[in-house]
């Protein structure tokens, strides 16, 4: 399972996302390996120690002072996480809770 090919392509180097006019970069280590998948009705996030330390950046960076409230960032199969994976949205939201 950790085989070079399991690898995400898209999950090297940084991504910069624009919203409301404030840009965050969320960056990735070259060896990150993050998979999302769907048993019965809880969702599982299974990653190496890389992975781990970038979707902890991830969040970090959408909990930075000034973020917009409805920044998001979408990790898919190919663009963050490895083949096979279902999709993973990261995304703040400052609605208050009931």
């Amino acid at each position: 399972m950790n085989h070079e090919a399991d690898r995400p392509s898209g999950a090297r180097g940084r991504v910069d996302v624009t919203t409301d006019g404030v840009v965050r970069t969320f960056g990735w280590e070259a060896d990150a390996r993050i998979m999302v998948r769907q048993l019965g009705g809880e969702t599982v996030i299974e990653a190496d120690a890389a992975g781990l330390r970038a979707l902890a950046g991830h969040l970090l960076v959408l909990a930075q002072d000034g973020t917009p409230d409805g920044s998001h960032l979408h990790l898919e199969a190919g663009t963050g996480l490895v083949a096979g994976s279902s999709g993973l949205v990261l995304e703040r939201d400052e609605t208050p809770g009931p």
